[in-house]
Order: structure tokens, then C-alpha cells, then sequence
């Protein structure tokens, strides 16, 4: 069975994830308490039902007031079954804000605080929710993305074939945009030739040929993936001894969208010929 836990920041797109997870063939629960999960897990794999093989369930602030308990009830229930994931949704707390003031709805904890503002309920969720973001299998920063974005992250981490051990996601992303927070590793390629700077160029994108042809031919691009290569054959193999999930590798340029794109393929390419389950998402390649 596969048993996935939905959870994270209130307003980082926990519903849109659940919606996705239902429309490719989840069993989908929204908001149940912490404590109810071992009855739902046993009922699930009782069940004769084959759509209750695949199973998600949103667990957040709205379900209880005690807190503390919610974070031990999960951290359990996660250690008592290897069949569950945790997917987490966080995002930066000014565009959490915003997209409150966008949507005029209240954040589920503001009228627990005294001033009942967002800024400090989105603070407070924050502090209270660190340790279920520890334990999460994949965390997913939707700060940037847009909600075409989020489906695809979220279709390609589970209606895709899930039986290898460890997702390697490479994601090109633009620093004046902002360091993706679900990396785990960053790879700043800004030391590397600008094709920005060539008229011709300067519109495309690392999508296309001729800006590959342009950074990868370059000596130094030559020798820093390859030296990047080296680092990642090492260090991949020890993740997936510590039985992570997935491997979030950001590679960053100044705007994402010519040096980031282009080394994000060849290690992408590099990881996949090695058979291993790859995915690749450039963050800012639509951005002005």
C-alpha cells in the first residue's frame, strides 16, 4: 500500500497537491485528525477495494489545537509503517501573506493569536510545524511556482513508476529570484560563460541547442561538470544509504534561464543513463 501524508504550510498548496493526487487515482482524505490515522491505515489495508491501495490524507493545524501531540501522533505513525511518505508544502511567509490577501480568506490560526494577524500566524505555523518538516520525505517550495508547476511536480513524484528507492531531482532556478528552499544541494553556475550577453542568444533558452553548444564548450564548463559529476557519484549513493526519498539538486544562474538549464540536462542526463529515477523542473525559464 502506499500511504502519503499530506501536510506543511497552510496557504503552500496542500489542497491543489491532494486534488492532483485524486485525479491520477488516490484515495484522498482532507483534514483528518492526527490520531485517526492508524484506524484510516488499518482500514485501507483491509479493505478488498483496489482504489484503497493508494491512499493520501492531508494532517495540518485545522485538525487539532494540541499541536505538539499532532507532530508526536505523525512522527509515530511514520515509524511504525515503512509504506508512509511525507509530503510537505512550505513557502516564503510574504507570499503566503499575499496569497491570503488575494484570496480574502482568514489563515486557520489567526483567530488563536491575539492580533489575529497572517504575518504572525504564518510565523507561528511555521515554528510549530519544524519538526514534521524534518521528517519529510519530500518537500515541495511552491514560492515560484505557478499552479501548472505544482501539478507537474506533483504527477511526476507519484504517477510515475515509484518502486526505486531514490528520486533525483534536478531544478534550474535564477538566484535574483530567490534559493529554492526544498534543495538540498545548490550548484552556483555563475562563474560559467554568459550567453545573456550575446545578442543572438539572449532571447533562448537552455532548451536550446545553440546555448548548450555555446556554455558546454567552453574548457572551464567542461572541467566544473565534470568536477560537479565526480562530487554527486560520491555523495548520491551515501543519500540513498541514509534512505532519503528524493534529492533536491538546485542549479543556479543569475536568471535561470541559459547556464542553470544547461548543466541542470547534462547532469540530469548523466544520473539517468546510471539508471537512476530522474526528474527536471527549471523554475524560472518563464520568467521576464
Amino acid at each position: 500500500m502506499e500511504f502519503v501524508i499530506i501536510t506543511g504550510m497552510s496557504g503552500a498548496g496542500k489542497t491543489t497537491a491532494l486534488h492532483v493526487l485524486e485525479d491520477i487515482g488516490y484515495y484522498c482524505v482532507d483534514n483528518i485528525p492526527a490520531s485517526l490515522l492508524p484506524m484510516l491505515y488499518t482500514l485501507c489495508s483491509k479493505s478488498e477495494d483496489e482504489n484503497m491501495r493508494r491512499v493520501a490524507v492531508v494532517v495540518d493545524v485545522r485538525g487539532t489545537e494540541n499541536y505538539k501531540m499532532m507532530n508526536i501522533a505523525i512522527e509515530q505513525f511514520k515509524s511504525a509503517h515503512e509504506d508512509v511518505k511525507i509530503l510537505f508544502f512550505d513557502a516564503k511567509t510574504d507570499v503566503i501573506i499575499m496569497r491570503y490577501k488575494e484570496t480574502r480568506r482568514r489563515h486557520p490560526l489567526a483567530e488563536r493569536l491575539k492580533d489575529g494577524s497572517v504575518a504572525d500566524a504564518v510565523e507561528f505555523e511555521k515554528a510549530l510545524l519544524i519538526s514534521v518538516r524534518n521528517l519529510a520525505d519530500y518537500i515541495v517550495d511552491t514560492t515560484y511556482m505557478s499552479n501548472k508547476q505544482l501539478r507537474e511536480r506533483i504527477m511526476n513524484l507519484f504517477m510515475e513508476d515509484a518502486t526505486k528507492a531514490l528520486t533525483l531531482t534536478f531544478m534550474s532556478f535564477g538566484f535574483k529570484y530567490g534559493i529554492p528552499l526544498e534543495a538540498d544541494m545548490i550548484i552556483d553556475v555563475r562563474c560559467l560563460p554568459n550567453p545573456f550577453y550575446l545578442p543572438d542568444l539572449k532571447p533562448k533558452t537552455g532548451l536550446d541547442k545553440e546555448v548548450r553548444d555555446y556554455v558546454l564548450n567552453s574548457e572551464e564548463t567542461q572541467e566544473f561538470v565534470r568536477l560537479t559529476l565526480n562530487l554527486l557519484d560520491f555523495s548520491v549513493p551515501l543519500y540513498l544509504k541514509e534512505g532519503k526519498s528524493e534529492l533536491v539538486v538546485g542549479v543556479g544562474c543569475t536568471g535561470g534561464k541559459h547556464r542553470s538549464i544547461t548543466v541542470a540536462l547534462e547532469l540530469e542526463q548523466h544520473f539517468a543513463d546510471l539508471g537512476y529515477r530522474c526528474l527536471i523542473q527549471h523554475r524560472d525559464i518563464d520568467k521576464q
